[in-house]
Order: C-alpha cells, then sequence, then structure tokens
C-alpha cells in the first residue's frame, strides 16, 4: 500500500514573542519626572590630569604652608592692622571669568605665592601655568586666530615666572606663555614646579656657601621647529 501524506498547508515561521499589554504612565509622572531633570545640575565634567594634580598636589602644599602662612598673617596683623594682611586684585581666568587674587602682604620666603594656593585648589588658578594678567592687559589681547589665553588657567607659577632672570634672548613672558601653552603636559608641569622649588633653595644653599648669586640655567626650552616669530 502506498503511504498517502496529508498536507497541512505551509509551516508557520515563528513570530516575534507577544509583548505583554503595559498601562500607558500617568501623564502627570511623566511631566514631573522631565520636570525634575532639568532641575537637576547637569553632570561635572571629567577632571583632566592637570586638574587632579592641582587638587592634589595644592591641597598637600596648601596643609603643609598653613601654620607657617597662618603665623605671617597674625604678624602682619599685629604690624599692619587686620586691612594689612592681604593684597586684592583683579585678574582674568579661563575662559575670561574674573576672580579676585588675594595674597600675603609680604615677598619673604615667597609666602605671597604660598598664599595663593587656596585659588588653586578652588579651580581659579593652576599650579603651572600664564601669567595671571588684570582686565583689559594689552597681553591679553588675541593676536592670532587661537585665543590661547582663554584656554588654560593662570598660573601660581610658570615658564615666564622661573625665567624672567634668564639672559636668554628668547626668553619674554609672552613667547613663554605661548610656548607653554602650546606643549603643556604634565611631565611639563613637574619640571618647572621642580625648578621653581629647586633654583631658590639652590641659590639659597650657594648663597650660604659665599658661592654668590646663582643663575637661573639658559637651557634652550624650546622645542625643535619652534620659531620665536610667527
Amino acid at each position: 500500500m502506498q503511504k498517502q501524506w496529508q498536507s497541512h498547508g505551509p509551516r508557520r515561521r515563528p513570530g516575534p514573542a507577544r509583548r505583554t499589554w503595559q498601562p500607558p504612565r500617568p501623564p502627570r509622572l511623566t511631566a514631573a519626572r522631565e520636570t525634575l531633570r532639568a532641575l537637576l545640575p547637569a553632570a561635572p565634567p571629567r577632571p583632566t590630569a592637570k586638574r587632579v594634580m592641582d587638587l592634589t598636589l595644592g591641597s598637600a602644599l596648601l596643609l603643609l604652608a598653613a601654620p607657617l602662612l597662618a603665623t605671617a598673617a597674625l604678624v602682619l596683623a599685629v604690624r599692619r592692622g587686620p586691612a594689612g594682611v592681604l593684597t586684592r586684585s583683579t585678574r582674568v581666568g579661563a575662559d575670561g571669568r574674573a576672580f579676585t587674587l588675594r595674597s600675603l602682604r609680604t615677598r619673604r620666603l615667597r609666602l605671597h605665592v604660598l598664599s595663593r594656593l587656596p585659588h588653586v585648589v578652588r579651580g581659579e588658578l593652576s599650579l603651572v601655568g600664564p601669567v595671571p594678567l588684570a582686565p583689559g592687559d594689552v597681553r591679553g589681547r588675541p593676536t592670532g586666530a587661537r585665543d590661547w589665553r582663554r584656554e588654560l588657567k593662570p598660573g601660581l607659577t610658570g615658564l615666564a615666572q622661573i625665567r624672567h632672570r634668564s639672559a636668554m634672548p628668547w626668553d619674554e613672558p609672552d613667547l613663554l606663555d605661548r610656548h607653554y601653552a602650546e606643549h603643556h603636559r604634565p611631565g611639563l608641569d613637574l619640571a618647572i614646579l621642580a625648578e621653581a622649588v629647586g633654583a631658590p633653595l639652590l641659590r639659597a644653599a650657594r648663597s650660604l656657601a659665599g658661592g654668590g648669586k646663582a643663575d637661573l640655567s639658559d637651557t634652550d626650552h624650546r622645542l625643535p621647529g619652534y620659531r620665536t616669530v610667527e
């Protein structure tokens, strides 16, 4: 006997899984969520390596220098009164934002520089950067298509600050600041900080040893292909 095949019609392909029915969200709840998202502040940008170094190293230096700064402020308050402890001046920071720069009224042991460490912790200054300029300073005007001064925070120290006594003909503050803006990196920051701390100590040591005043190194800091005239 021949087998009789029964045709059941074309095979059906398995379709997508059926979704379970969900009730629509109440419009009031959706509007409340959107309003809450609009009111909440946006997520802060991810800190850069430069900001991390400023915050960690700046906080550590501020803790170490706090007793000395407090003593100097007390001495100034006794001699000159409370109004004679700090100097206040307006400076321009990153993105053209102005802030009030506060410094101790003394230059002994470079305490006026150390007293600016709170600005580093707050993010108004960086440990290393261009010279902080006052509003309206002609050096702050852009000279080309790139306004590099708005890209960086002014620094507690920098190339222009540590090499201002060098006899090199190309060591002009604006040129040094621009050079730093074009080539700054964490390694360069650490080198500048090391020279900013080491050079005064070396001069003091040579002075005590009778060797006279030590000059800053005149090593060419420029990278290959860097031109002094654009």
